[in-house]
Formats: structure tokens, sequence, C-alpha cells
């Protein structure tokens, strides 16, 4: 699977990880949802809120995920770590914009 630097903002919200794996990754596996949990050792009801996109992965499923499907887990953290990043950056966007940035100052004695 290969991977791509996003360039931000983006003006739409990152693939949540759940629905690459409920559109793409499963059905190119032939992996049923039951089936998936199982191999993963988790419970369908776990697994249903992450395809739902309603829960996110975290480091424990991205370590199962990865080794289920065979590309470990970083690609995984990131996608979650986009989709969480954008979604709390446009309800903070006001507060963020009012922040002024440090300057690194350089002063020598």
């Amino acid at each position: 699977m290969a991977e791509f630097e996003v360039k931000r903002p983006l003006s739409r919200p990152p693939v949540h990880p759940g629905e690459v794996l409920r559109e793409d990754v499963f059905p190119a596996l032939g992996l049923s949802v039951s089936e998936a949990a199982r191999r993963l050792g988790v419970s369908r009801q776990q697994l249903h809120r992450i395809l739902a996109c309603s829960h996110p992965i975290t480091v424990e499923m991205a370590l199962r995920i990865g080794k289920l499907v065979g590309n470990g887990p970083g690609l995984w953290l990131r996608m979650q770590q986009n989709h969480d990043l954008w979604r709390i950056e446009q309800g903070l966007r006001s507060d963020l914009e009012k922040i002024t940035p440090a300057e690194i100052h350089t002063d020598t004695v």
C-alpha cells in the first residue's frame, strides 16, 4: 500500500481508518466482520464501532490490524491521527486564530 504526504489544510476531513477497513480492506481480503473480529481477537461490537467511524483506532487496535493486514500499525495510527487532528482543528479554529506564535530570541550575553 503506497503512502504519500498530505498537504494541509484540507477542505474536507481525512478518511477515518474504519471506513478504509470497511470499504476496501476487508472486502479485498474476503473477510466478514465476524471473521475479522475473530482473527483480531476483539468483539464484533468493538470492530463494528470502528467500522462505523464512531470510535478511533487505538494503538492496540493498530497493532492488531497491522498484523492482520500485513502492513504494520503506522499507517493506521497516522490515518487516525490525521482524522482526529482535522476534526479538532476545525472546532478550535477561532481559538487558534487568536494565538500569536512565539518568537525565538537569540540574545547573547
